[in-house]
């Protein structure tokens, strides 16, 4: 299991495609629970988990869902299974898990590699709501577990839900281990006999094992939920559909009874601690954080400056008799815009600059309305904010500077302030230059980078701290070079000595020696350039180290109308695989990687689907589907699988690249505003098939802002 914490380029929301493996791999499950304890946000009676993740009961799944953004970590210990789940719930209907199972009476692997470590199995479930609860009909789910993975808890389920006052009834039908028991016929055979026998085994690691769908015997399973008068508990029974006779590895449990029953105690809104009999024999002791992210607004914003105070006196300046320099520096302080220009166009100043502190534009474009009307006497009724990433011009956005006063003095409502602000894609005008700001050539900043590796072989948790500085040096705003310098503070990667079996190029399996040869490392040593090709046309070139395992050169460009919700690119790039020590030396591989990428916004919930087609680092070809969500505060949920013209046995375990991620803006984290993210990414694995190269910049996350969703969505922010 990997997870990727990385803060993105200003405002970045973009696919993940290109930007989710190698920087810093670490465990999401820990992470995102360190994420919930922290109390991001409050989940109100949210509904409780089951052992395996998920909302249910014990052991047994139920039709519920929680509220959407909702994020659980649930860990559960009931002999001989320990079992650590993360549940996401993107969209009202559907919920995702994944979970590692810790098999505490099985060993991993040889003592000579593992020792003592218990044998660890990685699974992904997934849960979709067919229709809702009414008067007379039951909340009703279909689902399935272990769809990913290897397939040893693997188990389908149909299940329905009733409410009855405090009490909430369960009652479904399960296939593979979820009804173990197996006392029932397939109600499907009637369709073919091919339902009645469910295949042994599993077609491999990481497939899905379509064939053994529902198939097999079935078995009863249900129970009921009781929310007491006290908030803080909640009782739960069930009957158990599994009767552990069949339990993978051989490892078969003792059943007194299929009855479970037990507690859940809410201590706080984002903690459930759970206690209960299972099997009629065993205790079982679990616990789960959870938040809601999609409700999230972080805590209050103490670090940041006020927004500006209208003046006493109202200026009576002229735009030609303003210390632009001056406002220019205020612009920077207190509305984040990195100023490069100010003109003028008749009665509207444009401002143009990269957003360097808000994440949130309509709150930068509100405070730098504040400013330049405290400024400016009569003569000028509109202000533009034009926003450009590292040289990019991509929206600009333009306030009525009366209506904007009128919102201020609540004399107009949001409502009908909003017909007030324009956003437009910017065009070359003839402009009165009224501030042309000098080139800031560099900017640097140092970080402390955690890294972690979960469930391998060698050690269930290998860590890593180190030193970062980051530095850019710009020749122009269209061209700068990046560099990137780690230096590794202190790790366990002593215990890191197992290198994945390979029959492919090996691209990412040789991760062990890139992190272990050396202690100071240049991940990043590169030249790019952009360039507006057109008023929706853009490109890039770069050059130099391009990320820890390769360098070489590379282009891209991107067609993105704006207004619209899509966007067309493509890149091509020529690498060379590096050194193991990440300096300036080059390995013999190398090869032509490039892809074409739609993206798409599906015009349903804020869901993006993006498509990327092409050729791959290990010479393979194939196409990666991405599909996120993104809600209304920036927090975002995907997922993502890459299909090659590898084979499965070609592949190696896991049979194809696939994975879940969840980007948090620090904004929701911190005190005072920010623009980057923290981005949690499991890979089950990483294998050389399916590898794209990992691009520091990518055209769609530097023009984001022509995805105007943030600032509508968040427009109320524009007086804050």
């Amino acid at each position: 299991m990997t997870m990727l914490l990385k803060s993105h380029a200003p405002g970045a929301r973009a696919s993940f495609r290109t930007t989710r493996r190698l920087r810093r791999r670490c465990g999401c499950v820990l992470s995102l629970a360190g994420l919930l304890l922290a109390g991001v946000a409050c989940a109100d009676n949210a509904p409780t988990q089951s052992d395996f993740g998920g909302v249910g009961l014990w052991q047994t799944p139920t039709a519920r869902m929680a509220d959407e953004g909702e994020v659980a970590f649930t860990a559960s210990d009931v002999h001989p299974y320990d079992r650590y789940n993360v549940s996401l719930q993107p969209l009202p209907w559907l919920e995702g898990i994944f979970r590692y199972t810790a098999i505490s009476n099985r060993l991993y692997g040889p003592e000579s590699l593992s020792g003592t470590q218990s044998y660890k199995d990685k699974s992904i479930d997934v849960k979709v709501r067919l229709w809702t609860e009414s008067h007379w009909l039951p909340d009703l789910s279909v689902g399935a577990r272990d769809i990913g993975g290897t397939g040893l808890f693997s188990g389908e389920y149909v299940v329905m839900n009733k409410r009855f006052g405090s009490f909430d009834a369960s009652l479904g039908m399960g296939w593979g281990y979820v009804g173990g028991r197996g006392d029932i016929t397939n109600p499907l055979s009637i369709i073919s006999d091919k339902f009645k026998v469910r295949p042994s085994g599993s077609d491999g690691a990481g497939q899905f094992s379509s064939n053994h769908y529902f198939r097999g015997p079935v078995a009863l399973f249900g129970g009921v939920s009781y929310q007491t008068p006290w908030d803080w508990l909640v009782l739960k029974a069930e009957y158990d559909g599994n009767n552990y006779k069949h339990e993978p590895q051989n490892n078969n449990q003792r059943q007194d009874s299929p009855i479970n029953f037990g507690a859940v105690i809410r201590p706080n809104h984002n903690l459930d601690l759970s206690i209960a009999l299972e099997r009629g024999n065993t205790v079982m002791f679990g616990f789960t954080l959870h938040g809601n992210l999609a409700g999230a607004s972080g805590p209050a914003k103490q670090a940041d400056p006020p927004p500006a105070k209208p003046v006493a006196t109202p200026s009576t300046k002229t735009p030609e008799q303003v210390d632009w320099a001056g406002v220019a520096r205020d612009l920077r302080n207190n509305a984040g815009i990195e100023v490069s220009s100010i003109t003028r166009r008749g009665n509207e100043v444009v401002v143009s600059g990269p957003q360097k502190h808000y994440f949130y534009s309509a709150e930068a474009v509100g405070r730098a309305t504040r400013i330049l009307d405290n400024q400016l006497g009569p003569g000028v009724d509109w202000f533009t904010v034009v926003s450009q990433q590292q040289g990019l011009s991509t929206t600009e956005t333009s306030v009525d500077r009366q209506r904007y006063r009128e919102l201020l003095d609540n004399d107009i409502s949001l409502g009908q302030f909003r017909n007030s602000v324009e956003q437009n894609a910017p065009t070359a005008r003839n402009e009165e230059v009224l501030y042309q700001a000098p080139l800031k050539r560099l900017d640097s900043s140092f970080a402390l980078a955690y890294g972690q590796s979960l469930g391998g072989p060698d050690a269930f948790l290998l860590y890593q701290v180190s030193a970062v500085y980051n530095v850019d040096f710009y020749f122009t705003r269209n061209l700068w070079w990046s560099g990137v310098f780690a230096a590794d503070l202190f790790d366990n990667y002593d215990k890191f000595t197992y290198t994945a079996p390979s029959e492919l190029p090996r691209v990412r399996t040789d991760v062990r020696e890139y992190v272990t040869s050396s202690r100071l490392t240049m991940p990043i040593f590169q030249m790019t350039g952009t360039q507006q090709l057109g008023s929706d046309l853009y490109g890039m070139a770069y050059a130099g180290m391009l990320e820890s395992m390769f360098g070489g050169v590379g282009g891209e460009v991107l067609y993105r109308p704006f207004g619209e919700r899509w966007a067309v690119g493509t890149d091509l790039n020529w690498v060379k695989q590096r050194g193991f020590d990440q300096d300036f030396s080059f390995r013999g591989y190398h090869v032509v990687t490039g892809h074409l990428t739609g993206y798409f916004d599906m015009g349903y919930k804020d869901l993006t689907l993006t498509v990327s087609a092409g050729r791959y680092l290990a010479g393979d070809w194939g196409v990666t589907i991405d599909v996120s969500r993104e809600f209304r505060n920036g927090v975002r949920m995907g997922a993502y699988a890459t299909k090659t013209n590898v084979s499965a046995q070609q592949f190696g375990e896991g049979s194809f690249d696939k994975g879940i991620y969840v980007s948090v803006p620090f904004d929701l984290l911190l005190p005072r505003s920010s623009t980057s993210r923290a981005t949690f990414v499991w890979d089950p694995l990483i294998r050389d098939g399916g590898a794209p190269l990992s691009r520091r910049y990518t055209l769609y996350s530097l023009t984001n802002d022509r995805d105007l969703d943030n600032f509508n969505d968040n427009l109320d922010k524009i007086t804050q």
